[in-house]
């Protein structure tokens, strides 16, 4: 009997001992543009205040290794559609360094809407191919599911538009404010149904500028300023949260959609990668890995730090799952589903492999601790201005001779080349280089996966420049502008 008792004590315990997630949670997904793998006090910054983001993750998990596209509308297509970008149909069957996703591709909204779900857009929504002007015809947010939509269709710059209207423009400096601001009408406007608010900040993408309340205050110039001005404007989303006693129903997660570019501001209007190798249009660890925190009341466990890998494209397999809703399966979903590891369910990560592109072409894999970096030529014929730009897209236009191995678990900085130690990690893992190929694409191949939806050739761009100059390179204030 006692030896009975003991068993059903450990099993309660062992029961306990990952959270339990609500019936249909809302759930909101901050993301920064741009933001530095070392720009948080929880991820090592000592020049940034961010006491709101070091609470999140005092009170929920925070993870090391999550991943993401090197560019800004890559990412963000793959948040939405849980899928590479690469794999991805976008219009005319093209492929752009500023994806023009399909209409017919399945977004988050989409596929929470069965489930009872209102869903909002506020802030850059970068998928209508870079288009600052408008919204591309049929590519607006109300057509992949979003019921209410506020926002520029590009970065900080462009029109203002509301549900597909064009309103008065608002000055650079208070753009993170009012993107908060919304945020904060819709929360109150659906407080009594589950909702998915997708919360994307222009900021800290350049050009930067914040509000009088903070600019010239942090330590670290104009660019401490505007994260700390996000840090507190974060803090307005929970303080409303709590308010209307949302708290313990509702998931929370910032990110960042890619690593930082001080080669392209200058270091003063930049954030940093940190420990890690490289920045943003860089397939390094700097220009892919990024800030993640989770947080969940009775949800997610407090205090907690996972480093299993894990990406962007998880994003909609995992919303779905807590929402009890189903995922597309007419077409291959690349994300896994986190729920069972953010709750603490497991310990152990489904992500096993992953793939690296920039633009169009295949640069890393990485299984486990080991990430091997792919062979590559001096000259990019996979860049759309054949590397013409050096200091934008083509920046790092170093040959890699032979592929590269690194461990990340011993050297997360990727300073030393381990491939002549380990031939047989290299042999297998350019092997699963190929399996991407092979499915997926590179800049040179179509995947047998990859979808196109319209009549026509596919990827008609292949090889080509589009939408670049010729030669010579464009005036820094245009290229400034371009993401």
């Amino acid at each position: 009997m006692k030896k009975l008792l003991i068993m059903t004590v450990i099993l309660l315990v062992q029961v306990s001992s990952f959270a339990k997630a609500p019936e249909k949670p809302n759930m909101i997904f901050i993301l920064m543009d741009d933001m530095g793998y070392g720009d948080l006090g929880c991820f090592g910054s000592e020049k940034n205040r961010t006491p709101v983001m070091d609470k999140m993750a005092e009170e929920g998990t925070r993870f090391t290794s999550f991943y993401t596209h090197p560019v800004c509308g890559p990412s963000r297509t793959a948040i939405m559609t849980g899928t590479y970008t690469m794999r991805v149909a976008e219009a005319k069957n093209k492929k752009g360094h500023h994806p023009a996703v399909h209409s017919q591709e399945v977004m988050i909204p989409r596929v929470l809407k069965p489930a009872g779900y209102v869903s909002a857009c506020i802030g850059k929504w970068d998928l209508n191919g870079n288009n600052r002007r408008g919204f591309t015809k049929g590519l607006t947010p109300d057509i992949f599911g979003f019921d209410y939509y506020y926002g520029r269709p590009g970065g900080c710059k462009g029109e203002l538009f509301e549900n597909g209207k064009k309103i008065q423009q608002i000055p650079l400096a208070e753009l993170t404010q009012r993107y908060t601001d919304h945020a904060l009408q819709f929360i109150e406007e659906n407080k009594d149904k589950p909702f998915f608010l997708y919360l994307a900040h222009a900021m800290p993408h350049e050009p930067l500028d914040a509000t009088a309340q903070f600019k010239g205050k942090s330590a670290n110039g104009i660019y401490g300023d505007v994260i700390e001005e996000l840090d507190w404007n974060i803090g307005r989303v929970f303080d409303k949260v709590k308010e209307l006693g949302l708290d313990e129903k509702t998931i929370v997660i910032i990110a960042s959609d890619n690593g930082p570019w001080p080669l392209w501001t200058g270091p003063e209007e930049s954030g940093e990668a940190g420990p890690l190798r490289g920045y943003k249009c860089e397939t390094w660890e700097g220009g892919v890995r990024t800030p993640f925190i989770a947080r969940a009341p009775g949800t997610v466990p407090t205090g907690k730090v996972v480093d299993g890998m894990i990406r962007e494209l998880d994003m909609l397999p995992t919303f779905a799952a807590f929402a009890g809703a189903q995922v597309p399966t007419d077409r291959t979903i690349d994300g896994k589903n986190l729920k069972p590891l953010m709750t603490g369910e497991v310990s152990e990560t489904p992500v096993k492999e992953r793939y690296f592109y920039y633009d169009t072409h295949l640069q890393a894999v990485r299984s486990g601790k080991w990430k091997l970096i792919l062979q590559r030529s001096k000259d990019a014929p996979w860049l759309q201005d054949k590397g013409l730009a050096k200091n934008y897209r083509g920046r790092d236009l170093d040959a890699i001779p032979s592929p590269q191995l690194y461990d990340l678990e011993e050297d997360i900085g990727e300073t030393t080349d381990v491939a002549e130690q380990h031939p047989e990690v290299v042999d297998r893992l350019l092997k699963v280089a190929q399996k991407a190929r092979a499915d997926i694409g590179d800049y040179n191949q179509i995947g047998n996966n990859a979808r196109f939806f319209d009549e026509g050739p596919k990827r008609p761009d292949m090889n080509q420049t589009q939408n670049m100059p010729s030669k010579g390179k464009r005036k820094r204030t245009r290229k400034k502008d371009e993401q």
